[in-house]
């Protein structure tokens, strides 16, 4: 986690910065605790929703400029997607499913960049540094974790349901031969090596760019900055593709018959 130690109560003079891995705990409800990464990912999601249902309520039979060019992008999307799986029902069925991973991701990359989150807070007596209320969710391992997760058992869920349990089973442990064993446990370790591929991946790009960010701006705060924003701009939309684009390569590779 990061956090600029820049005086934002009057009296507390600047320190300096101080990185943190560890999300900041705002408080407690039942005994759970309430870290401001998660306060971040609720008010995303909040976004997001009230951005679909927006969206849905400005949609028309006619459609404007602005409307074609937004129904040209979806059915790309929608295409690459059915060229993919090489199905258009199957591109029916998990295309939502990729298109909220995809919007949602990028939703928290460029939320966490704008100013005030991560630097807007409560000043702790004894700290050197503020609590803020938000900070970008994604620089917690627990958030990219999380979606590391749904991709992962959204991935399972089409292999088992489109192949059938024994089918899917049988890429991961077969007896037809001691090498066909073996690939089988290679199969499934790297299976499970995906958990960690696609939680670290996101957390460290996000966090090292929020890092040279927050950088960028104790030291040169005029100049520098600008483009550092533009590059980590261009960086969340990147890192949401690549995440979603990887979820549908491995669904493709989870109905594909064994072989």
């Amino acid at each position: 986690m990061i956090n600029t130690a820049f005086a934002a109560v009057e009296g507390v003079a600047p320190k300096g910065i101080s990185i943190h891995l560890a999300p900041e705990v705002l408080g407690h409800v039942l005994g759970i605790p309430l870290t401001n990464t998660l306060i971040t990912t609720w008010f995303v999601l909040t976004l997001v929703i009230l951005g679909a249902f927006w969206a849905y309520r400005k949609y028309r039979f006619f459609p404007s400029k602005a409307q074609v060019a937004i129904e040209a992008l979806i059915g790309s999307a929608f295409d690459y997607i059915a060229e993919t799986l090489e199905s258009k029902d199957l591109a029916r069925k998990f295309f939502p499913v990729i298109m909220t991973i995809f919007f949602f991701i990028l939703a928290m990359n460029w939320v966490g960049l704008v100013p005030g989150v991560g630097s807007i807070g409560f000043y702790k007596e004894g700290h050197d540094a503020i609590t803020p209320f938000l900070h970008p969710a994604n620089t917690d391992l627990n958030v990219t974790l999380a979606l590391a997760l749904i991709a992962f058992v959204t991935i399972e869920f089409a292999g088992i349901v489109l192949l059938g349990f024994l089918k899917y089973g049988g890429k991961f442990v077969n007896f037809k031969s001691p090498l066909a064993f073996v690939i089988g446990l290679i199969e499934l370790v790297g299976e499970i090596a995906r958990l960690a591929s696609f939680s670290f991946r996101l957390f460290g790009n996000i966090f090292a760019g929020k890092t040279l960010l927050v950088i960028a701006i104790f030291f040169v705060p005029l100049f520098i900055p600008i483009p550092v924003l533009a590059f980590e701009v261009f960086v969340g939309l990147i890192q949401a593709l690549v995440f979603a684009v990887l979820t549908l390569f491995f669904i493709k590779l989870a109905v594909t018959e064994p072989h």
